[in-house]
């Protein structure tokens, strides 16, 4: 007979994940196992929430230049991927990578994934502390070194990886090229916490809000089931359960937290 499933509020079990790109020393709370390069940091979805997922990513080298279906283009057995970053930290010229300085036809992104050129058409973003950015299925991207990030996504591995800096691991051009967008990064999809406020993402997939302290109660109408609380600064806690900053928090609904000692928190719902 299995187990079941777990129910009520609770912290979600953390899986950390090493990347060759990752880092041996990690930001506090968090510690990496044996001077492991952990580039991940994952929170398990739960049961009632199985299409989104909550992460950190440490980066130390690029990440290789990739892109993810949407659900339409996904095949079989594949899953779409929309997704948003926030930056929490960021070294001295740390950038991100964000769809194409101008219009690019599929065989002129595929002669520069062949010859490496790939990273001159895409726009490189300085990236600083607060910044935020909405990536839709479709988008080219990649992550370069000295960043942590918040990342939100639905619950999906499908990538499509189109240069990889010579790394020993498997592209996809074909795949790739059939979704990317060979177009400009639109601008209004990305934005900075002072500039939003509140509410960070409105996605068609998730929402994602940052509190200082206790919420405004108007933000419970945006929160009518299942949510998850991801504390940067501070605790929160529901149903008997805390999470302090490093964990994840799943609560049953939004009146179910105690945001008494908060100071930094994300919400974060499947929509």
């Amino acid at each position: 007979m299995s187990a079941p499933l777990a129910s009520g509020a609770r912290l979600l079990p953390t899986r950390m994940v090493e990347k060759v790109w990752g880092r041996t020393a990690l930001p506090a709370p968090f510690a990496a196992p044996d001077a492991q390069p952990i580039g991940e940091i994952w929170f398990e979805p739960p049961p009632e929430m199985p299409d989104l997922l909550v992460k950190y990513l440490f980066t130390s080298q690029k990440l290789s230049v990739q892109v993810h279906p949407s659900a339409a283009q996904a095949h079989p057995g594949e899953d779409g991927k929309e997704e948003c970053w926030l930056v929490l930290d960021a070294e001295p010229d740390a950038r991100l990578a964000i769809g194409f300085d101008e219009p690019v036809a599929p065989d002129t992104i595929e002669a520069a994934a062949l010859d490496g050129s790939i990273e001159q058409l895409l726009t490189w973003y300085t990236a600083q502390p607060g910044d935020v950015f909405m990536l839709p299925p479709g988008t080219v991207h990649a992550i370069g070194p000295g960043l942590s990030l918040v990342e939100v996504q639905q619950s999906s591995d499908t990538t499509f990886r189109l240069y990889d800096y010579g790394r020993a691991r498997e592209l996809h051009l074909g795949r790739g090229l059939a979704v990317a967008r060979g177009e400009p990064y639109p601008a209004e999809l990305r934005g900075t916490v002072a500039e939003r406020g509140v509410t960070l993402i409105e996605g068609e997939h998730f929402r994602l809000d940052r509190v200082e302290g206790a919420p405004d109660a108007a933000l419970a109408n945006h929160y009518p089931g299942a949510l998850l609380a991801l504390p940067l600064r501070g605790k929160v806690s529901a149903g008997g359960a805390t999470a302090n900053a490093g964990e994840c928090l799943f609560a049953e609904n939004f009146a179910q937290i105690d945001f008494g000692a908060a100071e930094v928190t994300l919400l974060t719902r499947s929509v």
